[in-house]
């Protein structure tokens, strides 16, 4: 007998799956990012206006399994797609709720976006599964963001840059580091969407890695990454699309990742670098990719604006 992947309960309206109201765990309180406390940690958020410490963007992710699932069957958890821009920050406490738009005509991708109980927008993008899927909805931004000019945090980057290879796992107790102060069996305790497939029980005959956890396990050793960014400052994440090719992705199996800049972009309050993470298996297949938008508050960086004057009269 075959094992339900959720037990999640799924409205359909018609127009869309819509899952249930959750309240997502903040597990990022102790992070340590750049030497200092992250945008994560209450006070260091209050004193960059936000109103607490951001449940990390990837959380969200979770609340679409099931939705996903409903659609596309194990292809999600195999071939899926999940891009997102996110809008607005959601804390600790707060409602949040996962909607996907049923693809006409059986297509292989369609438009998602979650909201809180206010209508405010945490995030919109797509979803999809197969290679032969349309443009994402990261795709399609990448070729409307606006240039960054007069880069200070970011003036050492350049587009092509390339990280050397690292190998990275995720043991189900292993603890992620300092830029995830836990591990998969805490998250799996917390989880807004347990699944069997997670543990022991799986069409793949092994536990699998939430889509959620994939952006921890390819940022694990991101800071080994050696990239000119200047620092130290808070970044968030603030784009983000995490892609299977030949998944799933296993507990306790290594895989070999690099990262490349493939964007970089600007607004008046951040410098945004935009990362490919190519992540492959032992047999050297690539088995799935993030792409990453990190976008670093410029008033966070202390030296900001002298560096900037400087850059400027140098011009």
């Amino acid at each position: 007998m075959s094992t339900a992947a959720f037990d999640t309960p799924i409205e359909d309206t018609g127009a869309a799956l819509v899952g249930p109201w959750r309240q997502p765990r903040q597990m990022l309180h102790a992070q340590v990012y750049d030497s200092h406390a992250s945008i994560h940690d209450d006070a260091t958020a209050q004193k960059l206006g936000f109103k607490g410490g951001t449940i990390e963007g990837p959380t969200h992710f979770s609340q679409f399994a099931p939705l996903c699932e409903r659609l596309w069957g194990n292809e999600w958890f195999e071939t899926g797609c999940l891009s997102a821009h996110y809008r607005n920050a959601a804390f600790e406490g707060e409602e949040v709720q996962a909607i996907v738009d049923k693809p006409a005509n059986d297509a292989r991708h369609t438009t998602v976006r979650m909201v809180k109980r206010d209508g405010t927008e945490v995030l919109r993008g797509s979803a999809s599964v197969g290679a032969d899927a349309p443009p994402s909805a990261l795709d399609q931004r990448l070729t409307e963001l606006k240039p960054l000019t007069d880069a200070v945090i970011l003036r050492d980057i350049t587009v092509g840059m390339t990280t050397a290879p690292q190998t990275v796992k995720m043991d189900a107790d292993q603890h992620m580091g300092e830029l995830y102060p836990f591990s998969l069996a805490d998250k799996l305790k917390v989880i807004t969407e347990p699944s069997p497939y997670y543990h022991a029980t799986s069409p793949w005959g092994r536990p699998i890695i939430p889509m959620e956890m994939l952006s921890v396990l390819f940022q694990y050793l991101s800071k080994q990454d050696g990239l000119p960014v200047r620092g130290p400052a808070v970044g968030l994440f603030a784009d983000q699309e995490i892609r299977l090719i030949a998944g799933p992705l296993f507990v306790g199996e290594s895989y070999r990742i690099q990262r490349k800049v493939v964007a970089l972009s600007g607004s008046k309050r951040t410098e945004s670098l935009w990362a490919r993470t190519e992540a492959f298996d032992s047999g050297g297949r690539l088995v799935a990719t993030m792409l990453l938008n990190l976008a670093t508050l410029k008033e966070s960086y202390a030296a900001y604006a002298q560096e900037y004057a400087a850059l400027q009269r140098r011009a």
